[in-house]
């Protein structure tokens, strides 16, 4: 019923298409996006075709006899359009497991799209996770997020920073200066948790000069001082924040506060959701109480990205 094929590099406008045309593609499943790292992982995406047309991607890459889809992005799994049901996805997971296993893999990690990413829904991998490949939970994330429609007020403590902002003047516009707030940010990793960006400065330049639309920065000034921002990736659904980070003046100025009130209630995306992001410690994945208190204090509640993983 499906024919497998190995992406390669030939395939990308026809991969491209697929996932613009998709109801649970990002931006981040593009080639141009995806393949920036692709020296840092060995890449075995799959094109699935039915009846001699493209019905489904799944990004992955091989790490030693282990399938993940994707390693490199936040999130991953099956890629599909409004045509794809519930028994299409049993079907599928049959075939594509068939055909891993003849290719020496033992096991998959599976990271499916959280749901406030589809245009419609496309739970079809959940169902046949647990039905078909009896897939284990092995991860689950907490993700602060604003429905937008439904939103709650800023809790006290950052309604003292955005009072403390205005008086000091502050104000928020976007930006392309990457290196002064990268500089913020790494300042910020190394002297909290002893590390660094997932990306480095050159590599975000390059993704936001491939999608300036979809990767934006905004920072809060005082005068022509950066004290904070927050890189936004923007999806059809969701405003997402991939990182946030103040100066030490920043924060007792309360630059965050100024620029969470600017892009959440001044400024009109078009998006229903608004994402900060997980909040864990390290690789630990334990809960970062003070990160997502500060999330929670914008109005974010609760959204899972949760991982899978199957034997063969």
């Amino acid at each position: 019923m499906f024919n497998i094929q190995r992406y390669t590099a030939d395939k990308a406008a026809e991969w491209n298409r697929f996932v613009a045309a998709s109801k649970n593609g990002t931006f981040l499943f593009h080639r141009g996006y995806m393949d920036y790292h692709q020296d840092r992982f060995e890449d075995c995406s799959l094109l699935i075709y039915r009846k001699n047309k493209l019905f489904a991607l799944l990004p992955g890459n091989r790490k030693g006899d282990v399938f993940v889809s994707h390693q490199g992005l936040t999130y991953g799994g099956f890629i599909t359009d409004q045509r794809a049901t519930a028994e299409h996805l049993c079907q599928l997971f049959d075939t594509v497991n068939a055909w891993l296993k003849a290719d020496s893999f033992r096991k998959v990690v599976y990271k499916p799209v959280p749901g406030i990413y589809h245009t419609m829904p496309a739970e079809e991998d959940l169902y046949a996770l647990f039905f078909r490949c009896h897939a284990r939970l092995i991860e689950r994330d907490a993700s602060a997020t604003i429905f937008m429609p439904n939103q709650i007020g800023f809790a006290e403590s950052r309604l003292s920073g955005l009072r403390k902002a205005c008086r000091e003047r502050l104000t928020v516009r976007e930006s392309d200066d990457f290196p002064a707030f990268w500089k913020i940010l790494a300042d910020n990793l190394r002297t909290k948790y002893d590390a660094r960006p997932v990306h480095t400065l050159a590599e975000i330049q390059l993704l936001h000069s491939r999608f300036p639309s979809a990767i934006r920065l905004f920072m809060t000034y005082r005068d022509d001082t950066p004290l904070g921002g927050t890189v936004l990736y923007l999806t059809s659904q969701v405003v997402h924040t991939q990182y946030i980070s103040a100066s030490e003046q920043g924060k007792r100025l309360g630059a965050l506060d100024l620029l969470f009130h600017h892009l959440i209630h001044l400024t009109d995306f078009h998006r229903p959701y608004f994402d900060f992001g997980t909040s864990a410690i390290g690789t630990t994945n334990e809960l970062n109480a003070p990160l997502i208190f500060q999330k929670q204090g914008f109005g974010g509640r609760t959204v899972c990205y949760d991982w899978y993983e199957y034997d063969l």
